[in-house]
């Protein structure tokens, strides 16, 4: 039997990087699946596309998970689709760099919505449709930035340790419903982003991991195919990171 077999997973910001492997994992194993993209639709219909070889149930959905009656539609329209909702990965995330004293309050603003305020609002819409079932979890993307900080990007970082904190306490809340709540923070991972940077700098970060190596987006989808499903049944509060050592 695959790990998540009949399970409904919702995976905002799928149509690239992190997202969209572990979505692939996920109907993988057995998981209907519903993701959200925003700007990128071209590639979120090729997702909705590709994930269908799985044989599982796929949709994905254009919406904006940082407006608070978007996320709440969204959740309603998704147990009108699939019946309900039993894994949730809050993955949405922008960036927004410059040093503190050339940042703009827009930037700082921008950020802290879509990577922060988006997991208030999926999770508490969720959240409803969980504890009706007594059971649910929650995996959320933070990064080792939120952890350590990083010079240029303080609204980034901000954004991502008010993620552990969220949700260590929302672990605390909802634990006793049967519903987990876990963080991953993904250190330096291949994707298109890091693919545009220069070669000198990436070089340089890389000697910086004991491991000497990026981290592939395969690397992230398989620590939370652990949380998702029943291997990680008695991880609740907890935050893996996935980075080589690099923390």
């Amino acid at each position: 039997m695959k790990l998540l077999e009949g399970k409904v997973a919702l995976i905002t910001g799928a149509s690239k990087g992190i997202g969209k492997t572990i979505a692939e994992k996920f109907a993988e194993q057995g998981a209907n699946v519903a993701f959200t993209y925003l700007s990128s639709v071209e590639k979120g219909l090729a997702l909705e596309d590709e994930l269908k070889k799985f044989g599982t149930l796929v949709k994905g959905y254009r919406s904006d998970a940082s407006q608070f009656d978007a996320a709440e539609l969204l959740i309603n329209q998704i147990v009108a689709d699939f019946g309900t909702v039993d894994i949730v990965v809050n993955n949405a995330g922008i960036t927004k760099d410059g040093l503190l004293m050339r940042m703009s309050e827009s930037q700082w603003d921008e950020v802290l919505e879509v990577n922060l305020k988006s997991v208030f609002n999926v999770t508490k819409a969720a959240s409803k449709v969980m504890m009706k079932n007594r059971f649910g979890v929650f995996i959320n993307m933070s990064s080792v930035v939120g952890v350590q900080g990083n010079a240029g990007q303080a609204n980034y970082a901000a954004s991502k340790a008010g993620i552990i904190g969220f949700s260590k306490s929302i672990a605390k809340e909802l634990g006793s419903r049967n519903i987990r709540t876990n963080v991953i923070t993904p250190g330096f991972i291949r994707t298109e982003m890091t693919d545009a940077l220069d070669s000198k700098v990436t070089d340089e970060w890389v000697k910086s991991i004991p491991l000497k190596r990026m981290g592939e987006t395969e690397d992230v989808a398989n620590v939370a195919l652990f949380l998702a499903s029943d291997l990680g049944a008695y991880v609740n509060g907890q935050v893996l990171s996935v980075c080589g050592g690099m923390l």
